[in-house]
């Protein structure tokens, strides 16, 4: 069986999002509808992740194993990547062309694009690894130019 490739699931995802939101939206208003959507893909994207990091190389550090599957998400040309950064404790990465955002603009769903792609990216991180995390201050869907990535492994420290 072939895998699909993440943006083609994105796409199939986002098709049945939209009517799913839609009715959500018309039963309980546009924000409980964005809240339950946001929730959701939230789970998927931690859930997602987990089994990703199930995957991993025993005795790879969490940065190494995410740098490994990065290329399931650029498939098919799908995110235009400049590295910015790339250590054993940081990966840094500016997108600079987004082939998921400009799906969901084509598709007419540029307003819950966010939602359910970019809410993804802190969620994953959740899911695969605690010690991963992300720091991110613009999106391309947001309207910037780029998505500026800054992944880093933050050590727990434990109870303060």
């Amino acid at each position: 069986m072939t895998e699909l490739s993440i943006l083609t699931q994105r796409r199939i995802e986002a098709a049945f999002a939209r009517t799913v939101y839609e009715e959500m939206a018309a039963e309980f208003g546009p924000e409980a509808a964005r809240g339950v959507l946001a929730r959701a893909v939230i789970g998927m994207a931690k859930a997602t992740a987990a089994e990703m990091a199930k995957q991993a190389r025993p005795g790879q550090s969490s940065l190494d194993g995410f740098r490994a599957i990065l290329p399931r998400w650029t498939a098919e040309d799908a995110l235009t990547i400049d590295i910015v950064t790339s250590t054993a404790t940081e990966f840094h990465f500016n997108v600079t062309r987004c082939r998921y955002a400009e799906m969901y603009r084509d598709m007419g769903l540029a307003d819950l694009g966010a939602i359910l792609s970019c809410n993804r990216d802190g969620a994953f991180c959740d899911g695969y690894a605690p010690d991963l995390k992300l720091e991110r201050t613009q999106t391309i869907l947001g309207g910037a130019s780029h998505c500026d990535f800054r992944y880093r492994i933050v050590p727990d420290t434990g109870p303060e």
